[in-house]
Formats: structure tokens, C-alpha cells, sequence
């Protein structure tokens, strides 16, 4: 009996494309990254050599990835990779998946710490270890701190931390700031959750997927930047400064709330899609 005939990487990635397009945005992309990962190479020997065809043991992994992306699985999940400030950073279900404006809290910290600064900063909040890891590899005389509530969500970020040889960076559990005494640190960054509790975006596309104490936080989604706020102005020795994200439409609210912790100084900042992404504010 003769078995079925190979089927041509390009073939594949159309009809990758026709299963995806109904549940992804970008179902092309997907699919690449998906047959990239599949195949163990990059997405350019894809265009390289369409005309290849993968045998069927690679051919079935490929489709078993199609498979649960269209199920609703992020393709971070499934290839175990997202990339951030130019650095491949392991994720899985137990960390939020780093988006690329949250680099903005990076570009925001980096103006803010000279090349040769020796400062005390912490990522409140660190998940995969993103903010913390590129501040680290930037500024590498800095004592950079990553604090995480969840203990999967560290396990990941210390695997980051150490495959990437930024073993110098400290990660600690705990709620916040909460383990920290005052006046710890020169400069705080958080990208914390900020989606109200009943949001509907919270049932729709790859967030259902993702850990939701990282993304929604009480009624009007503030009930997280309220406590690292007041935490913040507590931690934060004379001088320093927070960072944090915040929703597009809550920028005014989360002035507000720094106003209210004692912050001076504040500065909102937009990511490169006009969208209001971050609050500053100085003690």
C-alpha cells in the first residue's frame, strides 16, 4: 500500500491559512511561525524553499499545531517563545504573554538610568521577567530586582534570567512591594493588570488563554496601580521614580492616583500606536 504524497511547504501554509482564518487575525503569519517552529528552522527558509516537502513525522506536528491554534491557543504557547526588547524570552500558560508596547516601560526606564548608573530598580509584577531582564542587559551595573506573586511565573523568569546569562537579577515572591522595606529602590516599573473584572475582551482571542490575575484587577481595573501606587511612595528612596502601564482610556485616572500617593512630576507617555500606555511620576 503506498502512503500518501508529501505535501509542499507552501501547500501546507495555504491550507494552514484556510483553517486559521477564522479564528486569528493574522492566519498567515501564524501559520509561518508555526511551520518554522515545526521544522526547527526560520521563517526565511520557508520563502527559501516552498517547493520542499517535509515528511509526514514534521507534516503532523504542523498540523497538530494548526489544530490547537485554531482551538484558541496563543502561538507564543505553543512554540514556548515570544521575543521582547530583542530578547527570546520562554513563556507558557503561567506567565502573560509580553507585548511589544509594554517596551515602552523599557525605553521609559533606560532615559531615566545613565550608562553607567549604579541604581536599585525593580520589576513589580515580572512575569516572564521581560522588563526585568531587558533593564538588566542594558544597564548592567544596576541591581535590577524582578518580584512576582506567583511561583510558576518566577520559575519561568528565573529560566529566562539564567539562558540568557543575566543570572545577576534577583527575583522574589511576593505581593508587590510588599516584601520590600522602605526607601529600597531608585526606580520602580510595573506592567501590571489594569483590565476592569467584567470586560468582554477578557472572552475573546489569544487573553482567554492567559493567566487572568495578569490582566483584570477589580471593578474598574485600578485596583493593582492603586496598591503599587501606595506601596511605590512607601519603597521609593527621595528622588526616585514609577513607571507603570495602564489602559489606553485610564490615563487620567491613574495621574490621579499618583497625584494622591505624593507623586510630582508626572508624565504621561504614548506607545508608536498614539495610544496612551504609560504613567510616570517622581517622589
Amino acid at each position: 500500500m503506498s502512503s500518501a504524497p508529501a505535501i509542499s511547504i507552501a501547500s501546507l501554509l495555504d491550507e494552514a491559512v484556510r483553517k486559521l482564518a477564522a479564528s486569528s487575525d493574522s492566519p498567515r503569519l501564524d501559520a509561518e511561525v508555526l511551520l518554522a517552529h515545526a521544522l526547527g528552522q526560520p521563517r526565511s527558509f520557508l520563502r527559501a524553499w516552498p517547493e520542499k516537502a517535509p515528511s509526514a513525522k514534521y507534516a503532523q506536528a504542523f498540523a497538530d499545531l494548526v489544530a490547537r491554534r485554531a482551538a484558541g491557543a496563543p502561538v507564543a504557547y505553543l512554540t514556548g517563545e515570544r521575543e521582547f526588547f530583542s530578547l527570546p524570552l520562554a513563556v507558557n500558560p503561567s506567565v502573560l504573554i509580553p507585548r511589544p508596547e509594554t517596551e515602552l516601560l523599557v525605553e521609559l526606564a533606560l532615559e531615566r538610568i545613565a550608562l553607567d548608573a549604579d541604581l536599585q530598580i525593580l520589576d513589580a509584577g515580572t512575569g516572564s521577567g521581560a522588563i526585568a531582564l531587558a533593564i538588566a542587559r542594558e544597564r548592567p551595573r544596576c541591581r535590577v530586582v524582578a518580584s512576582d506573586v506567583s511561583f510558576a511565573a518566577l520559575t519561568i523568569a528565573k529560566w529566562n534570567a539564567g539562558r540568557l546569562g543575566l543570572g545577576d537579577v534577583a527575583f522574589v515572591a511576593g505581593d508587590w512591594l510588599a516584601p520590600f522595606p522602605a526607601r529600597s529602590f531608585n526606580l520602580i516599573v510595573s506592567n501590571p493588570p489594569y483590565v476592569p473584572d467584567a470586560d468582554p475582551h477578557l472572552e475573546q482571542g489569544d487573553v482567554r488563554a492567559e493567566p487572568r490575575m495578569a490582566l483584570a484587577a477589580g471593578t474598574d481595573g485600578l485596583d493593582a496601580i492603586r496598591i503599587i501606587a501606595r506601596q511605590a511612595a512607601r519603597c521609593l528612596r527621595p528622588g526616585g521614580s514609577l513607571i507603570l502601564e495602564h489602559g489606553h482610556d485610564q490615563g487620567e485616572a491613574v495621574a490621579d492616583i499618583l497625584q494622591r500617593s505624593g507623586f510630582r512630576k508626572l508624565q504621561a507617555a504614548r506607545d508608536l500606536g498614539g495610544q496612551a500606555r504609560a504613567a510616570c511620576g517622581q517622589m
